[in-house]
């Protein structure tokens, strides 16, 4: 993949990211969903949390009903997306970050 000359430091507020999961299961390894603000834009955005070392998890997205859209990391449910307007979810819309693991 080619290098781009987009930058996600300026336009996502990774400050103000908020996780998909209970406060109680933060501690559990694998996947999570995560939602990411973003003011420059009219939608936020799903990040993908995995565990630092592992293999990326494949990024699936499949249709409930309508506008409603669950997204899935290896097969497991991390998210779900429910629009109003605009396009589906698409799995390359998806942030994948590696959460580093305190020994």
């Amino acid at each position: 993949m080619a290098p781009s000359n987009y930058s996600t430091s300026n336009r996502y507020e990774w400050s103000q990211a908020k996780s998909l999961m209970p406060a109680q299961a933060k501690c559990e390894r694998g996947p999570q969903g995560a939602l990411i603000p973003d003011t420059n834009e009219e939608m936020d955005h799903i990040a993908v949390v995995y565990d630092e070392g592992e293999t990326p998890p494949h990024i699936t997205i499949k249709q409930v009903s309508g506008s409603v859209h669950t997204v899935l990391a290896n097969g497991i449910a991390v998210a779900v997306v429910a629009r109003a307007s605009g396009k589906a979810p698409n799995p390359s819309d998806v942030v994948l970050v590696e959460r580093r693991i305190n020994s």
